[in-house]
């Protein structure tokens, strides 16, 4: 695993990469003769990225981290990502639909928080607000709240993932009411009418308070993922926003560094920053690569590891 004091190396999150998507049979060879593995269940990519830096996961605070990410400030109140689904119901389930920055936009949610907190202004005690295309709750007491965002569970059963126990009435209640709200709204009729998913749920998770602020030893990072961001923005750590290549990571770091593609990339720049962080470790400018795809797949790779003739393409790529 990488840690924090291996100076030149890189953790990069790239598209997916199944399926068929890489198509350059050089970069299929290479990458097969890396310890590959797959990860059925989705998760969370900041998680994911602690994870080979051997650092813990936040387990509450993360909507008060996403918001730092976005704002460049410290939240001091309470706060809850809110993030817009669709519930589906079939039969005797419900299922979830992620409604993401690319399947709602920016201009869709404006009115409908708008509209939320214009219902609710009544009770003071709850807020809601929208920085882009992320949604927040603030809430003058905690209540509890997911632990896991929207797109990790996305086409799966919510129930299984909402809070029980201590405030977990309280969580229901406020989604029923979000959900009346939503009900009906111009905003999804039209949506409806364009073949679009209703914005009829918020899902609430990640709710707790922005930790204090402290040093710790990390790499740069070049993302422009909010809660990556203000996860680093919390640790004093060097932020800067994807430059597009990996070359150019490379440049501004000097040494190792944390990448996070654009999650709408195509294969054309998947291609591309493989190509690149192979020459960088094939020329020592890189130590080791830990390369997380958006499919689950992910790849350890060192430089010995082009010794490895004898493998074939593996499955994970085709």
């Amino acid at each position: 695993m990488t840690t924090a004091n291996e100076n030149s190396a890189a953790i990069i999150v790239l598209p997916a990469v199944g399926g068929g998507r890489l198509r350059d049979g050089g970069l299929k060879r290479w990458l097969s003769r890396a310890t590959l593995t797959k990860n059925d269940e989705p998760t969370e990519l900041l998680c994911d990225i602690l994870a080979y830096l051997k650092l813990p996961c936040p387990t509450q605070g993360q909507g008060a981290l996403r918001m730092w990410g976005q704002t460049g400030d410290r939240p001091t109140v309470w706060i809850a990502a809110a993030d817009p689904v669709n519930l589906e119901p079939r039969l005797d389930r419900v299922f979830l639909h992620a409604l993401g920055a690319a399947r709602a936009s920016a201009s869709d949610l404006r009115p409908l928080f708008d509209h939320l907190q214009s219902k609710l202004e009544d009770d003071a005690s709850f807020g809601f607000a929208r920085v882009g295309s992320c949604g927040y709750l603030r809430a003058d007491e905690p209540i509890a709240t997911a632990s896991e965002p929207a797109y990790v569970l996305n086409l799966q059963i919510p129930t299984e993932y909402m809070p029980s126990g201590d405030g977990a009435a309280s969580y229901r209640n406020l989604r029923s009411e979000i959900e009346m709200a939503l009900h009906d709204h111009e905003v999804n009729r039209r949506r409806e009418e364009q073949g679009e998913l209703a914005v009829n749920s918020l899902w609430l998770w990640g709710g707790g308070y922005a930790p204090e602020q402290e040093t710790i030893s990390l790499p740069p990072l070049y993302a422009d993922d909010p809660l990556i961001k203000g996860y680093w923005f919390c640790k004093t750590g060097v932020v800067d926003s994807w430059p597009g290549t990996i070359a150019s990571c490379i440049e501004l770091s000097g040494a190792g560094f944390v990448a996070v593609a654009s999650e709408d990339s195509d294969s054309e720049l998947l291609e591309a920053c493989l190509h690149e962080a192979r020459a960088a470790l094939r020329s020592g400018r890189l130590s080791r690569l830990t390369l997380i795809f958006r499919d689950g797949i992910r790849a350890e790779v060192r430089r010995a590891n082009a010794l490895r003739v004898w493998r074939r393409t593996s499955v994970f790529l085709n």
